[in-house]
């Protein structure tokens, strides 16, 4: 394996100008753009900038949210989103001292907000100068998400008086550790999925909290699966306004009123996840179900990005070489690979692009045969055009045997017929290149192809032994490991032994 192989899987982005429709129309964004072009006339805010009581009325109905028991927080969520990403700006009125003399009362201005520079930007600034704000937006809101819950805290002030973070069982760091996690075990299942991919509550949970080799969860590992769950189902109701996810919430009618402690649980069962019984498909939604968006998988892969991972994403390397595309494609996706492929193929023209990927397929360092194998899968996506470079190369050991694929796929004439050592060295080629790159879910696939090689040529073995391939002894060791009938896997190591003695030599 390559050093320099991708910390994480390619990811298929939508264009900056979906992305950008997408931030202006989540609904969080689109309010507080709503609220600052109605701030144009000027509005009283107090300290932060908070907009006051009596605004906040105005700024509901504007809203088209009077009817709604929670429009007044909705709306005091947008105006501070307006606020934070300086949608709205605020000119202070009246001076504060520092020792807090003169702090105005709750709802006594202290400033006045207008419309800013960045509202302008929504409208006529580039895609990238709206996901920019939007970014903006979505690191307050994900900084909200991960604070403790504002009803505790106003109990414990009310209490006591005082501001005990222990006694709220609450780790600003962790917090936001695991909500990270969290969003990068998401970005994970977009990048690996095929479509929209929801995840149930419980699993999702569960892959942060209960440890890869435990075969069974203990009861306190199941405990902290359910209040995971419980804070994850808050944390994705504050996330999903800002367009960050599509979350389907816990049904609550699923959560027990209050155990013995008087806090809030989920019932945990045999199964591994917080249930009384073994759980069907309608009963994992109804724990919640939740994907990134599009916008989200935006959002994570930046901040991943920030964070100094490598996190590609289908389209960056249109402007590399042949060389970097050939080391990077064995480890993505089949679909995505395809995708990188015909982006940096339309880059170039076919003659152009079929010569360079021949000439970076050429190595006998141990990853070339990964390299050629992706070269010739590149190769069957270029058209007709690029004749020339593949009878080009007709003669060459390495390469040969592929150009002949391709001209033979076309129905191209004058193909000449290959050499028995060119046959055998591309086949060890070929299936050097597929172990290489081979799990567990390819062994099947791998041992059909080696019993189907050796059905067809009769003596295989006898012959495979002296091609000259760095990956001649490996590959029949691995066919002797794979094959199916003992005395062709007897043969096949007998074969491995003779070629190590030849190499040694």
């Amino acid at each position: 394996m390559s050093a320099d192989r991708p910390t994480l899987p390619p990811v298929r982005l939508h264009s900056e100008a979906e992305l950008a429709r997408d931030a202006l129309s989540a609904p969080l964004m689109a309010r507080a753009a709503k609220l600052a072009r109605w701030a144009e006339r000027g509005v009283p805010v107090g300290v932060g900038g908070e907009i006051l009581q009596g605004a906040l009325a105005d700024a509901t109905e504007h809203l088209g949210l009077a009817g709604d028991e929670d429009g007044p927080a909705y709306a005091a969520e947008a105006w501070q989103l307006a606020v934070d990403t300086g949608l709205v700006e605020i000119e202070e009125t009246e001076e504060i001292a520092e020792d807090g003399e003169g702090l105005p009362d709750d709802d006594a201005a202290v400033g006045t907000a207008t419309p800013g520079e960045e509202l302008r930007l929504l409208t006529s600034g580039s895609p990238q100068d709206i996901l920019d704000i939007w970014l903006g937006g979505m690191e307050t809101v994900l900084a909200d998400a991960a604070a403790p819950d504002l009803a505790d805290l106003a109990d414990q002030l009310a209490e006591g008086g005082e501001l005990d973070l222990d006694a709220l069982d609450w780790n600003p760091e962790q917090e936001a550790e695991l909500l990270d996690g969290i969003l990068g075990n998401l970005y994970l299942l977009s990048a690996l999925a095929e479509g929209d991919q929801d995840v149930p509550l419980p699993a999702l949970a569960a892959s942060m909290i209960v440890p890869d080799d435990m075969e069974e969860p203990t009861d306190d590992i199941l405990e902290e699966v359910s209040e995971a769950m419980m804070r994850l189902d808050d944390q994705f109701r504050v996330l999903e306004p800002i367009g960050l996810v599509a979350y389907r919430p816990v049904d609550e009618a699923l959560i027990e009123e209050l155990d013995e402690e008087g806090e809030t649980v989920v019932t945990p069962g045999s199964t591994g996840t917080p249930h009384a019984a073994p759980l069907t498909d309608e009963d994992v939604s109804r724990y919640g179900m939740v994907r990134l968006t599009p916008l989200g998988v935006y959002a994570v892969r930046a901040r991943l990005l920030d964070a100094g991972a490598h996190a590609p994403a289908v389209g960056d390397l249109t402007d590399k070489g042949a060389d970097v595309l050939l080391d990077a494609l064995p480890d993505y996706p089949q679909a995505l690979s395809q995708a990188e492929s015909e982006q940096w193929l339309a880059a170039r023209t076919p003659l152009d692009a079929a010569r360079d990927l021949l000439a970076a397929a050429r190595g006998d360092d141990e990853g070339a045969p990964r390299r050629r194998l992706a070269a010739q899968q590149t190769l069957s996506l270029v058209p007709p055009e690029a004749e020339p470079a593949l009878r080009e190369v007709l003669d060459d050991r390495q390469l040969g045997g592929l150009a002949r694929v391709w001209l033979a796929e076309r129905g191209l004439p004058g193909i000449p017929e290959p050499s028995q050592d060119m046959i055998f060295w591309l086949t060890v080629d070929t299936i050097a290149a597929q172990l290489d790159g081979a799990d567990e879910g390819t062994e099947a696939e791998l041992r059909d192809l080696v019993q189907g090689l050796t059905d067809q040529h009769s003596g295989f073995f006898d012959t495979a032994w002296r091609v000259d391939h760095p990956a001649t002894a490996d590959v029949l060791e691995a066919m002797g490991r794979l094959h199916p009938d003992k005395k062709s896997a007897k043969d096949a190591r007998k074969a491995a032994f003779k070629a190590r003695s030849r190499q040694s030599d």
